[in-house]
């Protein structure tokens, strides 16, 4: 086939590898010219996805795989449409379709009778059928489900493992219209690779989920749990702090139970899905006072964790606190909704000074993000915000100074900190 992948970020660009590693003929699309040139280049434009830098290489050096910055003409010249471009939502958690529109019309200039869409970022429900159906249309004259395929089918990866997890997990696809739906199965059995499974029950591969509304809510249900449990669990957490109780030893204990999944607590939830898609839900279901209530909840953990540190070290104001991590989560360069963020406006909003460290970031891209970077020197404490793995080995000699630690992690060793007060969420 001849597919064109719209958006070449950290999930559309291992996406058009992956289906050009199946011997398709993949155009790239994207509105940013150094993206497209590196990748010609065979170079990846940004780090930390595993196994991309080898396979983008072989999959350009093929010829299987070309970018371009020209939408309409990659799409006049493919028979299959992906489109992964971002969708953002405001501090009200009201959805900014801007890019997305961009792209969808200069999609609809390019449509041909007989493509198939799927656009894969993340929607509220009946976007696909009620807004990018009709856009569709008026830019090509062309009618979904009629004159041409139209399905969603949402990414269920983490940036990082994308090829792993596109293995890993079912794919779901919901159509405008049944035969939509079996056109859009039959496209992703052909490009992508699963994991043998012994659980017949839950068996691996393509799944129609009988609507594109149905696939959209799907993958809003299956973070918006995350977000909630994650919540609950951060709720226990802080009752757990007024019992000195740990926390960590209640949940093993429920998680024996085959009816209990709670997650784990911590410092805040940061990434493009979990603090994000919970927002597009409750755009759809503003009464849904669970969801907003368990937002709610795990954005007040950074204030939280500095309530901790004060607790422990009296009044706030101009003591140094080195905040350890700017990513939103450990090993990967990405500071989307970081909890870094909130954790430096807080210990600001108490009169500390606040620094900011990670082993993945410069000292010039940390102050490119309006974060002070740590020259060094000693510090009166210090909040650990990512769990990256150098912060498993930390001393009490990286840390000169410091006599308090919040871990919100739980990344950090005990045993390695002699003479460091440790505390963590729910300990």
């Amino acid at each position: 086939m001849k597919i064109c992948v719209v958006g070449l970020g950290k999930i559309g660009l291992p996406l058009a590898v992956q289906f050009a590693a199946k011997g398709h003929t993949v155009l790239g699309a994207d509105v940013a010219e150094p993206t497209v040139r590196t990748v010609n280049e065979g170079q990846v434009p940004f780090p930390g996805e595993a196994d991309l830098d080898v396979k983008l290489k072989e999959a350009v050096s093929a010829g299987l795989l070309t970018a371009t910055t020209g939408t309409a003409a990659a799409v006049a010249a493919s028979e299959v449409v992906v489109v992964v471009v971002p969708l953002f939502v405001d501090g009200d958690g009201v959805p900014d379709f801007g890019w997305m529109e961009s792209a969808t019309r200069d999609i609809a200039r390019g449509l041909r009778p007989g493509t198939l869409v799927s656009y894969e970022t993340t929607l509220p429900v009946g976007t696909t059928r009620d807004r990018w159906a009709p856009l569709l249309r008026d830019g090509s004259g062309l009618v979904a489900g009629e004159d041409f395929d139209l399905v969603f089918s949402p990414e269920r990866v983490l940036t990082g493992r994308v090829f792993a997890d596109l293995r890993k997990y079912p794919k779901l696809v919901g159509g405008v219209t049944a035969a939509s739906a079996a056109r859009g199965v039959a496209f992703y059995q052909a490009v992508l690779d699963f994991d043998e499974r012994a659980d017949l029950a839950r068996p691996n591969g393509v799944w129609d989920l009988g609507s594109a509304e149905a696939a959209e809510l799907a993958k809003l249900a299956e973070t918006t749990y995350r977000d909630v449990n994650i919540g609950l669990a951060n709720q226990f957490a802080r009752y757990a702090d007024t019992l000195g109780i740990d926390v960590d030893v209640v949940i093993d204990a429920c998680n024996t139970q085959p009816y209990s999944h709670i997650h784990r607590p911590g410092i805040a939830v940061g990434g493009h899905c979990i603090p994000v898609y919970p927002r597009l839900y409750l755009w759809n279901d503003p009464d849904a006072t669970v969801v907003r209530s368990a937002r709610e909840a795990n954005a007040a953990m950074p204030a939280y964790a500095v309530d901790l540190l004060a607790a422990a070290l009296g009044d706030l104001t101009g003591r140094v606190v080195l905040v350890l991590g700017a990513a939103y989560r450990g090993g990967v360069k990405e500071t989307a909704f970081s909890g870094v963020f909130p954790v430096v406006a807080e210990l600001r909003r108490r009169g500390a000074v606040p620094y900011v460290s990670d082993p993945m970031f410069s000292d010039a891209e940390l102050t490119a993000l309006g974060l002070p970077a740590w020259a060094g020197g000693p510090a009166d404490a210090a909040i650990v915000q990512a769990d990256h793995a150098e912060y498993r080995g930390l001393t009490p000699e990286a840390l000169p100074g410091v006599r308090v630690l919040v871990d919100g992690r739980r990344v950090t060793d005990p045993a390695r900190l002699p003479g460091i007060r440790r505390l963590v969420i729910g300990g």
